[in-house]
């Protein structure tokens, strides 16, 4: 993968930044595991917006796989701008923002702790509003991230957030897959979806699928096309997107679906066939389809920890998209490295 653009180098760096997250975090790591024991949350909230919103996604589904414990998304605005209180004795708060600055998401975080909950902030800034404002702050140790679209802290959010439902639910093969992720993420930075590069250097607007835990992650790759490729892609679950959206499905529309190894797999694999039968262009992440497009994927040793090895080699692809369609994936337009929004 060529490192000529900053996103692209610091998408090489994410291996790095896991095993600088995994060797520095554990101390706080713990003491939030062992404050989840000693609660107990019924429930959790997610506060996060844009990026971070789909690492919380990923932390429902994570949850409620894992530990068996629901997690609700709140809108950050129920605080900050509509003034209400939540009745969240009950609950964990978990609040992810890499900056840590935008205030509609501190006041949610800062409501959550006044109404009872356990409050915990995912942040690459330790110093920041967020932190300050949370019982424990879990810090990401992504280092310095310059690029407009993040990707070392997406992926760090990401591990952070299951490795805290691992050391609360102490899963022994969680915790063993979570200490060999910065090796597999080396090998998932050099795997050639070139085809599917090819593919999308024209295009005008695509589907993006996956199925619980990989759904948060095709939710992840729908913005980032947006954001560093000015390419229009929608993300839909692939049990909803035969519910209607398949309708605006023709021959050539191109397909990106992120099939982990696990239980869902097989009818992913089946919606992938289904498409591509329709005159699609379906690329996917499975060897289990048989006339869609295969993309080479990273297994890792748990399946809660394939989707993040699929992130890292969409990173390593869509940054070459955006190159190839001429534009600077370091300088999206209309964009700025942080949004504060009230």
């Amino acid at each position: 993968m060529s490192t000529q653009t900053q996103m692209g180098s610091e998408i090489l760096e994410i291996p790095a930044a896991i095993d600088a997250l995994l060797s520095n975090g554990a101390g706080d790591m713990q003491k939030a595991a062992d404050a989840l024991r000693e609660t107990n949350p019924a429930f959790f909230i997610s506060v996060a917006r844009g990026s971070s919103d789909h690492a919380a996604t990923y932390f429902k589904y994570a949850s409620e796989l894992i530990a068996g414990v629901p997690v609700a998304s709140v809108g950050p605005s129920i605080a900050s701008i509509y003034d209400r209180r939540l009745k969240l004795s009950l609950a964990a708060s978990l609040a992810i923002s890499q900056s840590g600055k935008s205030p509609d998401i501190v006041r949610m975080a800062e409501m959550a702790r006044a109404a009872g909950a356990l409050s915990l902030a995912l942040t690459n800034h330790r110093d920041s509003d967020l932190a300050q404002v949370s019982q424990h702050t879990l810090e990401l140790h992504a280092g310095v991230e310059q690029s407009v679209a993040a990707t070392k802290t997406f992926v760090t959010s990401v591990v952070s957030a299951v490795w805290l439902l691992a050391e609360w639910q102490q899963d022994a093969d969680l915790l063993k897959a979570l200490r060999a992720l910065p090796a597999v993420l080396e090998t998932a930075t050099q795997q050639n979806w070139g085809a599917l590069v090819e593919d999308l250097t024209d295009a005008q607007s695509l589907f993006c699928l996956g199925r619980g835990p990989a759904f948060a992650l095709s939710n992840e790759a729908a913005l980032k096309f947006k954001e560093t490729c000015r390419l229009h892609a929608e993300s839909y679950s692939s049990a909803e997107v035969l519910h209607g959206p398949v309708s605006i499905v023709g021959r050539g529309f191109p397909v990106l679906i992120l099939s982990a190894r696990d239980a869902a797999e097989a009818s992913v694999a089946e919606v992938a066939d289904r498409i591509a039968g329709k005159g699609a262009n379906v690329f996917v992440t499975s060897d289990h389809a048989v006339t869609a497009n295969r993309l080479p994927a990273v297994r890792t040793d748990h399946p809660l920890t394939d989707p993040i090895a699929l992130i890292v080699s969409f990173y390593a692809m869509v940054e070459q998209v955006a190159r190839a369609r001429g534009i600077n994936p370091d300088a999206p337009r209309h964009l700025k490295k942080v949004t504060e929004t009230v």
